[in-house]
């Protein structure tokens, strides 16, 4: 990041194939193989000769009765996660780190890189509008910056200290929180920032907190990005 100029984002957003992505998963079923041939046509074959003594079976004879096995029941489908109904978010708070902010909405610039929060002491977070609203189904995206043109903390200077089980509630505007709790955290360089895997389509409501990683003394600039993975809480 170049401190006087306040650039710290230096990743790639979504483009048009994530944000398909984020409209839900459909698929076409799998074709079909190669047809199979008719069932051979069964032919007749000699009756086994009765045992001795045994009468002949006759045309008033009754057949034996057919035994069949039992069938099992299908198993029922496994139902998916609980979600909430879309609601825009308006703040955050993280108890374990002290972080609490409004919520900006940001999407896309024409260039298609991300919009990001307004720089300076105390600039909030934003959520990218182009992700689900939190608490609904998919990965809801948050954007804080790690630090500030001061050189003080950002909202999101203490993500790498959040611990799986910690928790990250955001307020909606249907007057709701939705309670996420942490999963993990990773780094990824900017070069190499898996879109797909942070953007992407999950089964249940979940939550990313993207932050900039890596600073270098050399170059002024942050050469990493820093993303905590959290899922709505049941």
């Amino acid at each position: 990041m170049n401190r006087t100029t306040g650039r710290r984002w230096g990743f790639a957003a979504p483009a048009a194939a994530v944000i398909l992505l984020l409209a839900g998963c459909g698929g076409t079923p799998a074709a079909s193989g190669p047809e199979t041939s008719p069932p051979p046509t069964s032919t007749s074959s000699p009756s086994p000769s009765a045992a001795p003594g045994t009468p002949a079976p006759t045309a008033d004879s009754p057949a034996p009765a057919e035994t069949t096995a039992p069938t099992k029941a299908p198993a029922p489908a496994p139902q998916a996660p609980a979600v909430l109904a879309a609601s825009p978010p308006l703040s955050l708070s993280i108890p374990a780190i002290g972080a609490t902010s409004e919520l900006l909405r940001l999407g896309l610039r024409a260039d298609e890189t991300l919009e990001v929060p307004p720089d300076g002491p105390g600039a909030p977070a934003s959520w990218y509008t182009e992700s689900p609203t939190p608490g609904e189904r998919g990965p809801a995206v948050l954007l804080g910056h790690v630090n500030a043109t001061d050189g003080g903390k950002g909202v999101f200077a203490g993500l790498r200290a959040l611990k799986p089980g910690d928790l990250v509630s955001v307020a909606r505007e249907d007057g709701t929180t939705a309670e996420f709790q942490v999963l993990r955290g990773e780094a990824y360089a900017k070069d190499a920032f898996p879109t797909a895997k942070v953007y992407g389509n999950t089964p249940g409501a979940e939550l990313r907190l993207i932050t900039c990683d890596g600073y270098d003394p050399a170059t002024g600039e942050f050469d990493d990005n820093y993303v905590v993975y959290a899922a709505l809480a049941g």
